[in-house]
Parts: C-alpha cells; structure tokens; sequence
C-alpha cells in the first residue's frame, strides 16, 4: 500500500493525511476514514471524547470540543486550545559532530566580519527620503553597476518611519538599532545614509566612522542641504561612483563556516511544514552550530505553547529571558485586544494547522537539537556562536528585517502555501514542505522539502543537503528570489509605539 497518511509519534491519536483522502479510504496505518480528509490535515486514529487532549508530536495541540470518531476531520470544528499546555521538555542537548564540510567562500571585512554578498545600500533615515532613495538606487543601477561587475548591487533600503515619533523610547530605539544593523550589515561593501533633514531620526544618530579606510566607504547627506530631489539624485551618483570604486574590488576567499550567521523563518505554515522543511532545517541547523556558526531562531508569538523545549535547552539566565519575552508577549497582545492562541493564520488553517500550540511545536522543530546559547531583544547584534534566540514578531518581513539587523548574512525560509520572500542583503533559500508545493511554484522555491515524506530522503540527508546549499548560497550561487528581484520591499522594521 501507498503510504497516504502518518502517525509522527506513537503516543498520537491523531493521523496526518499525506494525499488528499476519500470517506472510506484504508489509510497506511489502518485507520478508515470516515470523511474527506484534505493533505497535511489531521484525523482521529481512534475515538476521542469531548474534554480530551488530542496529541500530535507526541505533544499536546489542544482539547477537543466534541465527540470525534475514528477516521473524522480534527481540525478547528472540535479542536481548540482551551487550557491545554505542554509538557516539560528534556534538559539535555546531544553532542552534535563537526561536518564534513566547514568553508565557504565569503567576502572578508575590514573589521572582521564576513559577508555573502557585495552590495551597496542606500539607506533611508525617513520615509521622506525613501523616493529619493529608489531613484539613487535606480539612477546607479543604470550608470554605474556596468561599471563596476564586482557589485552585486545597489539595494535601497527604504520604510514608513523616522518622523512622527519622539526620539527616545523603545520604538526609536528599535529604529535606530535596525538601521545601525543594516549600516554596519558584513553584506553591505559600501553604504550611503540619505535624509530629509528636519526628521525625528537624523543621521547624527548614526555617528562617524572613525577609520579612514573604512569611512571612505561610507556617506550620508540630507535632501534638504542638496539642493532638492534631483540634485540630491545627481550627488549621490557621484558619491557612490567614489564608493563603488573600492567595494567593486573586494574579492571572495576561504571563509570558516562559523563566520555564517542563519536566519531562519517560516511563513504560510502548512500541515507539512512540521514534518519536512521545519525539522530538515532544524538538522542543517545542527550542522552548522556544529562548525562553530551561529542559528537565529525567532517569531516569538508563534513558539508560543512550545518555549519551554527551548527554556530545557537553555542556561538559567537565557532560559528566564526567553520566558520574559513570552510574558511581554501576553501583555502585548491584550494591550492590543488580541491573543496569542489565535495566532495560525486563516492559509495555516486551509493546510491543516489549528492551534498555536500545534503550529509552534513545527515552528521549534527549525531549531534542531542544539542548545540554546543566548537570547537577544529585536535587532540587537549577535554576540555569541551557536543557536541563539532573537525575539521578533511573527510577520515573517518584520522578523526577518530584525535577523539581518542582528547580523544574519543568509537566510533559510520554510513555507508549506507558499510564501515569496526575499531579502537584501541577505540571500534566501525557500524550503518548500512538499513535491506539490516544490512543482506549483519552481520560480520561487530553492529546495523541495518533500523529499522526505515520499520516503526518497531521510531527515539527516535532506539536512545535510539544505547545510551544504547554504555553503554554495553564501558563496554567491543565486536563490530564485534573487533572480526575480525580491528584497527592495522587504525591509520592513518592528513598528512599537505612537504614531505622533
């Protein structure tokens, strides 16, 4: 018999549909359905009363609503959270060997750090500049970048911040520290800083760069003091005719994997992503803490039900901040009239997760095995190797914009509906869950994920592949989301605060 359904522990007493099943189909593990059942969806592998946990993982998802039959649709009809939580996880961590292969080829920076790619930004302070900013990056695109091969680009990064706002508090905060992020980011060569000149977030936050070497390699001006848009245009060119000059020699050579720094996100969840891409990346994770590089986990609302697997992998004092951000979130939330176990979104649902505590469970299955080494506000830089804990919301943009603020230099993106994402500076490898997914949409999708549920691949050898195309990614092989273009849109930083 074709495999057409799984039980993922055999504490379950819920079934995960493979394929699309009919009222009446025997499923692999013997269970007849008594409905449809869509793929990625979940069905009773025996009756379940109204009141009990229902299992998946072997970790409790939620309680059920209602009387479900063998062989029903469980799903958010008669499954809902209600007061369910999960267990206590284990407090020990594996010893996880080196791999094989620990270089990549990266460009070396003057103050040590490592980038995958050799862009220049334009950075916007304000939105008032961000127009003036694209046109910078458009005008040097043309005239410029044939110039000078050695570029991979002019990126504009640009936002609806900077004005309207006081200039303290954690809001600007988080502003300034996302736009530091990105100025100093291994991936920029190059980088000019453009404001309006009477906005709240005025270059002067920034400060000088005191090396000469690395200063001339930096700039920043205001519209305002340049004569206007089109001379502010016409200036900027010149200035980065100067900049590219230098970042266009920088050349590529042998890196150790611990300079790599990984984002990893999820975005349009699928019943799937939990059983493939999530713990396939969760395995290349491992690896790459293994040769000594950093893991950035993140999207607190959404380990929401499931941070205590990462509190067990965790020192007291990490384990007690990661807690601290999961309270902050509870009182975000409320403040905001909403709750944290209404989380999964409405395409989550169509692909078969129902509760936050389920779609968590597959969202901290990217982690891997390894423990948990530090745990940092939104955007503030890496300071230590291994997998660290960054929190962030769970809008996939938002989250990833505070990665590559922390120091991401390449990011992984699981996706089981199919989410187009992509990121500047930071190449970004798309994880489908399944084969369908993988042939639906092959423009944007790196690597299929699905590999592992039609039995071709184990989850060690499709962790191994992910590792290794992240190797090949960081030293400068394209993701389909830099053939299309993607990442002039996505910086999108955490907004907190009044809009005055």
């Amino acid at each position: 018999m074709k495999i057409n359904a799984l039980r993922l522990d055999e504490t379950d007493n819920v079934l995960i549909a493979l394929l699309p099943l009919l009222a009446g189909d025997i499923s692999s593990p013997g269970v007849t359905t008594a409905e449809d059942i869509g793929a990625g969806h979940k069905f009773a592998a025996r009756d379940i009363k109204q009141g009990e946990q229902i299992v998946k993982y072997g970790q409790v998802i939620g309680v059920a609503t209602s009387d479900i039959a063998t062989g029903c649709l469980v799903h958010s009809h008669n499954l809902a959270m209600g007061d369910a939580r999960l267990g206590a996880g284990e407090t020990t961590t594996p010893t996880l060997p080196r791999p094989a292969r620990d270089t990549f080829m990266g460009y070396r920076r003057k103050n040590g750090r490592v980038g995958t790619r050799n862009y220049i930004g334009i950075v916007s302070t304000v939105n008032c500049s961000a127009t003036v900013c694209r046109a910078i990056a458009e005008a040097a695109t043309r005239t410029l970048l044939p110039k000078y091969p050695g570029i991979d680009g002019f990126a504009p990064i640009v936002h609806d911040q900077g004005c309207g706002m006081v200039n303290h508090g954690e809001g600007y905060d988080i502003l300034v520290r996302t736009l530091g992020g990105y100025r100093d980011h291994a991936n920029f060569g190059g980088v000019l800083l453009v404001g309006l000149g009477c906005e709240v977030n005025q270059l002067s936050a920034y400060g000088e760069m005191d090396d000469p070497e690395h200063a001339a390699r930096y700039a920043s001006f205001n519209i305002q003091s340049a004569a206007g848009s089109s001379s502010a245009v016409r200036k900027a060119v010149e200035i980065l005719d100067g900049i590219a000059k230098i970042v266009s020699q920088d050349q590529r050579e042998t890196c150790p994997a611990s300079e790599l720094v990984l984002g990893m996100q999820c975005g349009g969840s699928d019943g799937f992503s939990g059983l493939s891409a999530n713990p396939a990346l969760g395995v290349a994770s491992d690896l790459l803490v293994a040769a000594g590089g950093t893991s950035l986990l993140s999207e607190t609302p959404e380990i929401f039900g499931a941070e205590h697997l990462l509190i067990a992998r965790s020192d007291a004092q990490t384990g007690a901040r990661i807690a601290e951000m999961i309270e902050w979130w509870k009182d975000y939330a409320e403040k905001n009239n909403a709750t944290l176990d209404n989380n999964p979104s409405p395409g989550n649902k169509r692909g078969g997760l129902t509760t936050i505590l389920e779609k968590s469970l597959g969202a901290v299955a990217k982690s891997g095995r390894a423990p948990v080494s530090d745990a940092i506000g939104y955007a503030y830089p890496v300071r230590k190797h291994g997998l660290v804990y960054m929190d962030s919301p769970g809008y996939d943009p938002v989250s990833a914009t505070g990665q590559v603020a922390s120091g991401a230099n390449i990011i992984a993106f699981t996706t089981g509906r199919g989410s187009c994402f992509g990121a500047k500076p930071a190449p970004s490898l798309k994880l489908a869950s399944s084969s369908t997914l993988f042939a639906r949409m092959p423009e944007d999708m790196d690597i299929d994920c699905g590999t592992v549920i039609t039995g071709l691949q184990t989850h060690d050898e499709l962790g191994l592949q992910i590792y290794n195309t992240l190797l090949d990614t960081a030293s400068g092989a394209k993701t389909k989301s830099e053939d299309f273009g993607y990442g002039d849109n996505e910086f999108v930083p955490w907004k907190i605060g009044a809009v005055l």
